[in-house]
């Protein structure tokens, strides 16, 4: 299918990310959402008793009971569209978001829990013609309620999109792929099997990856099992498309196998490759989220042109273009498959949350979506955070906060950066990646699977006010050293579980990295990878201009990027948040 058919096809993602929509509950915060696949784990059903109870010329007031026939669960949320252009005002025992017609009722945290045959009840006041009239359908957790129970996996969903037609939200009532490789060594180590079934990406970081390097599986081995771990629902495979000419200008750990001029072999080697595999007919039936070449754009925008932090290499990646080539043609050929879901890598708020890189990036972003015959019809999202370990929520301070006249943003930790973690700045800088020309409907994703920042060190409340730096500092969850450190670092721990729609904007939390798999070797190994040795990996380094001169925080004895690195892993699930 061309894209122009396919964009045609293309319909407006409902799934939470009208801004200002949110209406806050009554009591308490709303508790996680189910995570992926959960309603085609275990058996699965409901029913609902929504009530009018007063409605007027401008107005109602309804009462709203969802009852747990399935499987007990932890985090609901309950999803139902308005017809009538009713506009939810206010809610109570639950939290209650709307996006043009569909509304979505997340659980309020005491209530999160609906054993088998219980119910929660919740309200809403909105504003309406007097003409309201009762949904016609409505789903608990991705599952329709039609009193009926469903288990396993759940028959088509007839409110799914057509064939040929995108998913609003490609993580949304879809189980995710959990790749055997990584789940048989998370499995081998003490502790491991707590999370060896959780879905992780597949990265395609050279071009032995596409058939199989050194034995391992290739991308239509893991699609093959994709389809089997599919069943009869839906599942989404998340692949990382991770090899451009040049790749990692600014560091050495993951340089790649091209060099800076290399852009034909890209396109012939390893994106029409791929291309080619996932047009495969035979793999129509599985959502495919490619996170499209991580930490490439952003360099050009902080890392070149005469910046402080500007790399010899980086300079010729942004003076020869081939980075957003590489971009934009990968967005082009993998877009022309209608299952296929781009999203381009955004960096996270410790790269790019400064005025200076914020909408530049964006304008580059743009640039890339719309080179070498991509539009940003190509392109379903952006992802952040990936590979990185900025924490997910700063709860202790807030960049509005100040001490004794003091703005947090002048602490030495944030150093004016507009933003203090990386849901903040994903869901804004959703906003200026629309206001720049990509589809207003565009979704973000973030990387979780090491921004848990829990264990023993984890702050229980606000640092002293003794000034901004103690404040700040005594606080913080991401207890890294400085936030320009990326390499295994010390103390992190893995983050809130892979989950779809967890809050406006955000289509799902993912470990797009694979937790136990090194970011770098700390000390210089050969390598038939073109994996070279960076510092920043070195647990003696004392830091340069990009971490302004501050330790690296790595661990010691790391392998070589993408290796198992038991010692991680172990830190990981020690200094889990949620706790494991």
């Amino acid at each position: 299918m061309s894209r122009t058919s396919r964009t045609t096809l293309r319909r407006s993602r409902t799934a939470l990310i009208a801004a200002g929509a949110l209406v806050a509950a009554a009591a308490g915060s709303a508790a996680a959402v189910a995570p992926f696949g959960a309603s085609a784990a275990a058996a699965a059903g409901c029913t609902v008793d929504y009530k009018i109870q007063n409605q007027w010329n401008g107005g109602l007031t309804a009462s709203v009971s969802v009852k747990n026939l399935g499987d007990a669960i932890s985090g609901w949320q309950l999803q139902w569209s308005f017809a009538g252009g009713e506009k939810v005002s206010q809610g109570w025992n639950a939290t209650v978001s709307q996006s043009g017609a569909a509304v979505t009722a997340k659980d309020a945290g005491y209530n999160a829990t609906l054993a088998t045959g219980s119910s929660a009840t919740f309200g809403f006041n909105a504003t309406g013609n007097g003409n309201s009239t009762v949904p016609a359908t409505f789903k608990l957790n991705g599952v329709t309620c039609d009193g009926g129970t469903t288990g396993p996996t759940d028959p088509p969903d007839p409110t799914d999109p057509p064939a040929g037609e995108q998913a609003d939200n490609p993580y949304q009532g879809a189980k995710v792929y959990v790749n055997p490789e990584w789940s048989a060594n998370a499995a081998a180590e003490p502790g491991g099997s707590r999370i060896s079934n959780q879905p992780t990406g597949v990265w395609l970081d050279r071009i032995a990856a596409i058939e199989g390097a050194n034995g391992g599986m290739g991308l239509r081995d893991h699609l093959d099992e994709a389809l089997t771990q599919k069943g009869s629902g839906e599942l989404v495979v998340q692949l990382v498309i991770y090899n451009l000419p040049g790749r990692d200008c600014a560091a050495l750990a993951s340089n790649g196998e091209l060099g800076p001029t290399e852009i034909g072999r890209y396109k012939s080697e390893y994106i029409d490759p791929i291309a080619a595999i996932l047009a495969d007919a035979k793999y129509a039936g599985l959502r495919i989220v490619t996170t499209v070449e991580i930490d490439s754009l952003p360099n050009l925008v902080t890392n070149a042109g005469g910046r402080p932090t500007a790399t010899p290499a980086c300079d010729v990646m942004k003076a020869n273009g081939n980075y957003v080539k590489g971009v934009g043609y990968a967005l082009n050929k993998l877009g022309d498959a209608p299952n296929v879901y781009n999203y381009i890598d955004a960096g996270h708020h410790g790269w790019i949350g400064w005025d200076d890189n914020f909408g530049a990036s964006a304008d580059i972003f743009h640039e890339a979506a719309t080179a070498e015959g991509a539009t940003v019809n190509d392109v379903h999202g952006f992802i952040t955070n990936t590979a990185n370990y900025s924490a997910l929520k700063e709860e202790n301070f807030s960049i509005d906060d100040a001490v004794n006249g003091t703005s947090v943003r002048q602490s030495k930790w944030v150093d004016w950066n507009r933003y203090t973690d990386e849901l903040s700045f994903a869901q804004a800088f959703r906003n200026e990646l629309v206001s720049v020309g990509f589809n207003s409907d565009i979704g973000m994703l973030i990387d979780t699977s090491r921004n848990g920042w829990g264990g023993a060190n984890r702050p229980s409340g606000p640092g002293a006010s003794t000034n901004v730096d103690t404040y700040v500092n005594g606080g913080r969850y991401d207890r890294r050293i400085h936030l320009g450190n990326w390499c295994n670092q010390s103390g992190a721990g893995l983050g809130e579980r892979p989950q779809a729609a967890p809050e406006a904007g955000i289509d799902a939390y993912v470990w797009m990295k694979p937790p136990g798999e090194s970011d770098g070797s700390s000390k210089a190994i050969p390598n038939d990878e073109g994996k070279g040795f960076d510092r920043m990996c070195d647990p003696t380094y004392t830091g340069n201009a990009r971490n302004n001169n501050n330790m690296s925080g790595a661990l010691g004895d790391a392998p070589v990027s993408g290796k198992w690195f038991s010692a991680q892993f172990q830190e990981l699930m020690k200094n889990a948040y949620p706790a494991l």
